[in-house]
């Protein structure tokens, strides 16, 4: 169990022990890492409940005026975990509401800015797109590879990504599961600027002082107002993909998709 680090080593004194994040600060910049990297930062209930807890221990920071979450230097964040969701059922998913901490990261109203190298798949491209701003490296690959696994997007995938790359894009990324690198994920704007691996919390680090710099009443507006502006009606699209979602752990198409994931094979879909 490891507590939050500074970017320079010292512990951060209020910073609780993390299991599977690091916590820490660099000046006014609040910054949270992914650390699970045998199971490739893959987003397990417990996972993003830390993350959650420590973005909002930074929002409550009268200090940090702005926000950085990232992974390691070969994978963001490699989707949910599939060994959690493996034997759940459609009531399980519905009762437990795990993709409810997602919600709170939408309350968030200091700038959340996503440093991806590597893999962001799944619910780490999801987690990405629920940042305000997307630094990627040169590394970087996204992708909503759920139906794959006999699911959908669950945590806003759908809803945020047909907003940012139009429908047709989002239709041929969703329904193929097919991954996008960095040059391409720029081009249709999924991020916004591109940097070398070597470089990319730095650079995401700079970005976040760059931001505290500014006002920060102002800062916290611009953000609801664009906000506003982008996610409209969105919320609707994502409670009905929530929907949907849940009810994909009623049919034996999912589990088996889950199932042949596990156990490194092909799997065999009998559309039930």
């Amino acid at each position: 169990m490891r507590s939050g680090e500074s970017v320079a080593g010292a512990a951060a004194p209020s910073a609780p022990a993390y299991e599977f994040i690091v916590s820490s600060t660099d000046g006014p910049v609040g910054l949270v890492r992914l650390d699970r990297p045998k199971a490739l930062n893959a987003l397990a209930t417990p996972v993003i409940a830390e993350l959650v807890d420590a973005v909002e221990r930074h929002q409550a920071d009268p200090a940090v005026r702005a926000i950085v979450i990232t992974g390691g230097p070969k994978v963001f964040a490699a989707g949910a975990d599939l060994k959690e969701f493996s034997t759940a059922s459609a009531v399980d998913m519905l009762s437990s509401d795990r993709i409810g901490y997602w919600d709170r990261l939408k309350n968030v109203w200091k700038p959340l800015i996503a440093a991806v190298s590597g893999f962001a798949l799944g619910g780490g491209c999801e987690l990405a797109m629920s940042c305000d701003i997307i630094i990627a490296s040169e590394t970087a690959r996204f992708g909503q590879p759920e139906i794959n696994v006999g699911l959908i997007p669950g945590a806003g995938g759908t809803a945020r990504l047909t907003r940012i790359v139009g429908k047709f894009v989002a239709m041929d990324l969703v329904l193929t599961g097919r991954q996008i690198t960095a040059e391409e994920a720029l081009k249709l704007g999924l991020v916004s600027r591109i940097v070398p691996a070597e470089l990319i919390v730095e650079s995401a680090v700079a970005l976040g002082k760059e931001l505290a710099q500014k006002p920060p009443i102002s800062l916290r507006f611009a953000k609801e107002a664009v906000q506003r502006s982008f996610e409209g009606r969105v919320d609707d699209g994502i409670a009905f993909e929530r929907k949907l979602f849940y009810m994909l752990f009623a049919t034996e198409d999912a589990h088996e998709g889950m199932r042949a994931f596990i156990e490194k094979r092909r799997p065999t879909y009998a559309g039930q």
